[in-house]
């Protein structure tokens, strides 16, 4: 887990995006609770984290520092991790190839371990926090 990876800088966002709120409730009925049940846990980690939408997406921040988004497909919604290369997943939830982003891929119709995605978004958060700090 490499501190000195170079953090992708969102410097527009802010504490709270309207524009967020709005895109969350016009997603399909379907992946609607989805999408807002894991941005309102991405976006209540701490005082630290910024908001807005980037690339179509809610993207949060601690800072300017992104650290995760959600987006919603025809199917499925991704809840995603900026330096999810570098995240402890006991479980293997996350899923890509990427050089540093990784997701969770959920399905309305699929159960997901919750505690352990919990646990994912935590990490991301802290380990953001760390390469803040170290002024990554």
């Amino acid at each position: 887990m490499p501190l000195d990876t170079a953090l992708f800088r969102l410097p527009a966002a802010v504490e709270h995006a309207p524009e967020i709120d709005a895109w969350l409730s016009s997603r399909r009925e379907d992946l609607r609770p989805l999408v807002e049940r894991w941005f309102e846990r991405l976006r209540g980690r701490g005082a630290d984290v910024r908001e807005l939408m980037h690339d179509g997406a809610p993207t949060v921040c601690v800072g300017d520092a992104a650290f995760a988004y959600v987006n919603a497909f025809s199917k499925h919604v991704n809840v995603g991790f900026f330096m999810g290369a570098f995240l402890e997943d006991p479980l293997g939830l996350l899923q890509g190839t990427g050089k540093r982003m990784r997701h969770v891929k959920l399905r309305p119709d699929a159960d997901v371990d919750e505690a352990a995605l919990e646990r994912l978004i935590d990490r991301a958060y802290r380990d953001m926090q760390r390469r803040v700090a170290a002024g990554s």
